[in-house]
């Protein structure tokens, strides 16, 4: 059901407030309790950034922690909360998992790149997109793709979300096979009992149709993983000495639960200082691999949370979809400004929509918190991964719901489907399933000598793809880093 075919009970609803007309609750099916609890759950979903990109753009620098994590928090708040002011829709923004890993490992440090040469690049590569959006490139592309592989998307997000829960949570993980059940085969440990509680009592919650079944399973698991800690001592996660411990982050409060924010990395970027390192030719090929992953990451992401939220048109589009793509693009700047890497949109914002967030006021309420969180980082990183997880297990199902939208007796719209849902769990990438799907679907055209029937941009674009896909060895042709 889309925004379009909202039921009369439901329409015809007079907005009681100005708040209720400005973000168009009544109109999209909610009420303002629905759109808190989702802002909450998306934030919990979220919160793990705030621990993650400091441990990871610390890692290859010298550059502070805890200002990492102010910068993380900061920005993240105030692009979430221009999302749902501007653009009214509930998806939140934050730092990029990947692409601050590749600033981390892959751009810090290459040929004698600085942390601040770094972030310049991440400022090049929203610019770029920024314009792409504004001259309506952007937008083109996202309505050039076929509806059925939009809904591919989606349902591959599900697929991936729910697997990256249940890695975080280590109900399953690497062993003698690529993956395998918890630890050598075998569920081990309290912080898994913390997950299987929290992910039951939301199964349980969401049959029996209780409102904020998720917001409820986090705190309760969180509440339960704090008793634990504090009998046990179990102490953090350690593959060799400590595997059965907490994962992100041990449930126990150290120390006062406030703490004041260091902006420290804020403007501390060198716009034009990679090329003086690494030369012209390899900025231009990092800057693509960046805007690459961005410019797909948010497609999917838009496409997944729209179609949860059922704000999509018949051919797959969200409302305000200009708007949303320049709140994405200005977020990515934003973070290189900021010294926090590119922010990028949270397809973890599925899991407020299963709560019950269908508008921006949602985001806000999100991007409140993360503001909030920059005070009372201790208590929001109380909670590890095995209490928020489930949320992503439960996400994930029920954008799997949507797989029998895809006609699977047209081998011309299930292959080109299916390639894109198993690569994005498969190959750990929003990114590479959609590449991965488009390639299918050209080549699918192809075979039925079909190619007038094909969108130019999807050939533009399935072009970049497979430069994308062969970028090392082009830059070893290159001869470039």
């Amino acid at each position: 059901m889309s925004a379009t075919t909202t039921p009369r009970s439901q329409s015809a609803q007079a907005p009681s407030s100005a708040l209720d007309r400005f973000f168009r609750i009544t109109e999209r099916g909610s009420t303002v309790a629905r759109e808190v609890r989702g802002g909450f759950v998306t934030f919990f979903a979220m919160a793990y950034i705030l621990v993650l990109n400091p441990l990871i753009l610390s890692a290859t620098s010298d550059v502070s922690q805890t200002a990492i994590a102010s910068g993380t928090a900061a920005v993240a708040g105030v692009m979430t909360i221009l999302m749902g002011l501007i653009a009214n829709f509930p998806m939140g923004m934050a730092a990029g998992l990947g692409i601050n890993a590749m600033v981390a490992y892959t751009l810090v440090g290459a040929n004698g790149m600085t942390y601040a040469d770094a972030m310049g690049l991440i400022v090049i590569e929203g610019v770029i997109i920024l314009v792409l959006v504004l001259t309506g490139f952007r937008e083109a592309v996202f309505r050039a793709v076929p509806a059925y592989l939009k809904t591919a998307i989606s349902v591959g997000i599900g697929l991936f979300i729910a697997l990256i829960g249940l890695i975080n949570a280590k109900i399953v993980g690497p062993g003698g096979t690529p993956l395998e059940l918890g630890l050598g085969g075998s569920l081990q440990g309290w912080p898994v009992l913390v997950f299987l509680f929290g992910l039951f009592l939301i199964v349980v919650l969401y049959v029996r149709q209780v409102k904020g079944a998720i917001l409820i399973g986090i705190l309760c698991s969180t509440a339960v993983a704090v008793v634990i800690e504090a009998i046990a001592h179990l102490g953090p996660y350690n593959p060799e000495d400590n595997p059965t411990g907490w994962s992100l982050s041990v449930p126990a409060l150290s120390g006062s639960p406030v703490s004041l924010p260091d902006f420290s990395t804020f403007f501390q970027f060198n716009l034009l200082g990679s090329i003086e390192k690494v030369g012209i030719v390899s900025v231009v090929l990092l800057v693509f691999s960046l805007m690459l992953a961005d410019f797909f990451d948010t497609m999917g992401t838009m496409v997944a949370v729209g179609s949860e939220a059922e704000l999509l048109d018949e051919q797959g589009n969200p409302p305000r979809m200009r708007e949303i793509l320049i709140i994405d693009s200005l977020s990515a700047v934003a973070g290189g400004v900021g010294g926090v890497s590119s922010n990028t949109s949270y397809v973890e914002s599925a899991s407020g929509v299963g709560e019950g967030a269908r508008t921006g006021l949602a985001s806000v309420v999100t991007g409140v918190l993360f503001l909030a969180s920059m005070f009372l980082a201790p208590l929001v990183t109380m909670v590890p991964y095995e209490a928020a997880t489930p949320a992503l297990v439960i996400v994930g199902f029920l954008m799997m719901m949507q797989v029998t939208e895809i006609d699977w007796k047209r081998p011309e719209i299930a292959l080109p489907a299916f390639i894109t849902i198993i690569m994005m769990p498969f190959s750990y990438s929003i990114t590479n399933g959609i590449g991965a799907g488009f390639i299918a679907f050209l080549v699918v055209q192809i075979a039925r000598g079909k190619l007038k029937e094909v969108h130019p941009l999807m050939w533009l674009t399935s072009a970049l793809f497979v430069v994308y896909f062969t970028l090392e060895p082009i830059k070893a042709i290159l001869g470039v880093g």
